[in-house]
């Protein structure tokens, strides 16, 4: 019997690929790359070209060890913060890489904070 959660998991992945080769973050415009687990959550502002990561933030940090859950709440705070920590290193625009997650409940509520937090994309 197939493991519908491993199966899940490669659809997820090959999506992402797909995404990805139309996808590159340069230093103009750098990739928001945003994943979830079951957990956590992780947000990363990247320069492709340069291979550098401008800005992160995560549900991990000890300023938001107790307060961020991996829900739809936490996505939204995360984002807000996400976007404020953008906007303090001066990037005002970005290319949104959802990680082959569907633009839905959490990734949409992560864009979503983001944008009103500053971010264009």
């Amino acid at each position: 019997m197939p493991n519908p959660s491993k199966e899940r998991r490669e659809r997820r992945i090959r999506i992402h690929q797909r995404i990805r080769l139309r996808l590159r973050g340069e230093a103009a415009k750098p990739r928001l790359c945003v994943s979830f687990t079951g957990k956590h959550i992780y947000a990363q502002v990247i320069d492709d070209t340069a291979g550098k990561t401008l800005a992160a933030a995560s549900s991990l940090e000890e300023v938001h060890n107790k307060g961020i859950r991996a829900n739809v709440a936490g996505a939204a705070k995360l984002g807000k913060e996400m976007g404020e920590r953008a906007s303090k290193k001066g990037i005002s625009s970005v290319v949104f890489d959802r990680g082959g997650f569907l633009y839905h409940g959490k990734v949409k509520a992560f864009a979503e904070a983001a944008r009103q937090a500053g971010l264009k994309f």
